[in-house]
Parts: structure tokens; sequence; C-alpha cells
């Protein structure tokens, strides 16, 4: 008798995912603060990086996801590091509109276009190569900031009208440099990249809609060029390798910025050429399930129903009412599960601990086994 046919390699996103950074261990932290006063030298930090990745890594695997990441752990900011090694990219304060933290009101700078938009090296790969060796069970996976990152917070007012004083050159060299990129991260054997997009969720929002009017730009017009420049920065990539996008209505230090239902961007956002869409659904401020039924076939949208802004564990029973909910819009077999953002999103980390994030992203895996098998 002939043996069975081998079952055909499962494609990205998985049933049980996660958007990627993990809460830094403190060790690692301290580390990167000794390194900051240049009391570390960076071949020590590295060292040290390097230990925290084997072991964040060996932690995934052990709890069962399929997709594995380094947590993010050599960055500072999801967006900035990845940014700021383009061409022609510096960073500014941040005159926007800020988290919500209590009592306080903080955010991160962003990005100013000063220069001609290119990749004259490659950016995160060597990161990537070195998750790629250790990783012995399931993915790797890595996450990079969507082009749409270099526009949103700052907008026309942030890139420079002297180098694109027509802004379809601008994004014209943001998708070709992002095309570099990609190519390098494929070059180093990435075949699951998470494009990080907060612009398709941030303009679900009227105050950042009027944010973007006073940037000089048309808010109604931003998510079809946004979705325009990822498939222009995704056409080359490689046949094998699986890209999704993951939305987020802000995330830093379990702070949150927009809120407001999915409609009023979802055509344009699933016009994206990926495999996959991460939604973010853990609370009010996403809106309903109902933007789903624009789904196009054939793709998945990964619902992040676990928060990673606090620690207080969901219930498997409340995770998979809500699965039920979202198929009514969209085919169970389309469906995934993860939470709705990373658990650390800059150094700073989320408020919650490290036992609460790792019992969330067991419950991730538990309730995908028992909803999908």
């Amino acid at each position: 008798m002939a043996p069975p046919a081998a079952r055909p390699p499962v494609r990205p996103p998985f049933r049980a995912d996660h958007v990627g950074s993990l809460l830094r261990p403190a060790s690692l932290a301290q580390a990167r603060d000794r390194f900051k006063r240049g009391e570390l030298a960076a071949p020590a930090l590295r060292e040290l990086e390097d230990a925290a990745i084997r072991e964040v890594v060996a932690r995934q695997q052990s709890i069962g996801l399929p997709s594995i990441t380094d947590g993010e752990f050599r960055r500072d900011w999801w967006h900035l590091d990845f940014l700021a090694q383009l061409d022609g990219v510096t960073s500014a304060e941040n005159p926007g509109p800020k988290f919500k933290i209590a009592g306080q009101s903080e955010q991160p700078p962003i990005v100013s276009v000063t220069g001609r938009i290119g990749c004259s090296r490659p950016i995160m790969a060597d990161h990537f190569a070195f998750l790629k060796s250790v990783v012995s069970q399931g993915t790797a996976k890595m996450t990079i900031p969507s082009p749409s990152m270099l526009h949103l917070r700052g907008g026309r007012a942030s890139i420079s009208k002297s180098v694109y004083p027509d802004l379809a050159q601008f994004w014209a060299d943001t998708a070709a440099a992002y095309r570099v990129a990609i190519r390098h991260l494929a070059d180093a054997g990435c075949t699951y990249l998470q494009l990080d997009d907060i612009t398709f969720a941030y303009l679900c929002d009227p105050k950042i809609q009027e944010n973007c009017r006073a940037n000089g730009d048309d808010p109604a017009a931003l998510p079809r060029i946004y979705a325009d420049t990822i498939n222009a920065a995704l056409a080359d990539r490689p046949a094998g390798m699986a890209v999704t996008i993951h939305t987020c209505r802000g995330n830093f230090k379990s702070a949150w910025v927009a809120e407001g239902g999915y409609d009023p961007v979802v055509e344009a956002m699933f016009s994206a050429d990926v495999d996959g869409f991460f939604m973010e659904f853990d609370s009010v401020r996403a809106g309903g399930f109902e933007p789903l039924k624009a789904l196009p076939a054939g793709k998945k949208v990964v619902l992040g129903l676990v928060t990673t802004k606090l620690g207080e564990l969901e219930s498997a029973d409340d995770l998979k009412r809500r699965i039920d909910e979202a198929a009514r819009f969209v085919p169970l077999d389309n469906l995934c599960l993860s939470p709705q953002c990373g658990f650390s999103s800059t150094h700073h980390g989320n408020a919650l601990s490290q036992d609460d994030q790792w019992r969330k992203l067991e419950r991730v895996v538990e309730v995908a086994r028992q909803v999908w098998g």
C-alpha cells in the first residue's frame, strides 16, 4: 500500500497566531539602559539579546504557537527602529493626537522625510536571520511597519516639499524602497512577513480625520493611497512568502489613540494583496464584525479578541462566543484568533505581567484547538 500523501503545509496566518512583540525581560531592559548610557558595549548587548531571544523562542514553541517571533527584543519602537534606517528619514516630535494614559499625555516621536526615500542597505535582515536560526518548531515571523507609517502621523506637513513637490513620487519611492527591504528579508529566509499598520484603523476616527486635514491631506482619499502603496511594495515578493497586515488603534503602554468601526476603510484595506488581516476587536472602540462581510474570497481575518492592555484573562467560552458572532459574516474556515496587538509595542511594555502574557497566549492556542481542531 502506498503511504498516505503528505498534508500540504499550512500557509499563514495560523489559527492561533500572535502579533509579534513580547514583554522584555527585566535583565534585557536593564542592559539596554546601560547600553544607552555608554556602560555596555554593542557586542555585549547583542549577546544578551541573543540569549533572551533564544529563551522566548523556546517558550513560544513550548505552548504550541505556530508563528514564532523574536518579541522585537532588539527594538525600542515597533516602527521607528525600521523606518529611521530608510534613506531620507529622520525623527521629529509628534504634535498629533495623544495616547490615552491616565494622568498624562505622551506619545513616541514621528518620522519626517527630509531626503529621497530609499533602501541602500538591508534593514533588520540580520535580526530575522538569527531568529530563523534558533526556531526548530513552527514558522519564524518577521514584523515591519507598513509603508503608510511614513505618512499618516505627520502627513504632507512632514514630507519635504523641496524633495517631493509631488507626493506621487514620494509614494513611488517608498514602494520601491520597501520592495528592496522585503527582498533582503526574503534572501534571509523569511516566508512570513507582517506589515504593522495603524493607518486604516486610525482613519476610522473623526478626530484623526480632522488631524489629517490639518496636515494638508484628504482623509477620505488616504485609505486607497495606502492600499495601493502596500500593493506596489509587495509586487516583487516571492510566491512562497505569506504576508499579513496588522491593524491597530494604538498600543503604547496599554494606551490607545483611535476608536471607531472599520466601515470607512474596509473596502480599500481589503484590496491589499495579502493573505490575511489581523484586526483589533478586543473592545467596543473597534466596532462590530459587520464590516467583515467585505472580506474577499480566499483571505483570512485574524480576530484580535484577547487584549494585551490588561492582565485579566479572557474566558474560553467568551472567546468562542465572539468567534461564532464573527462567523455570521465570514465563514469560520476564514477566521483565526490572536491577541489584538503585541504585548510590548515599545520597549516600555504594557500594563500586565509576564505570567499574564503567557496565559493569554496559551488561551489563544487552547481556544483555536477547540474551535478548529
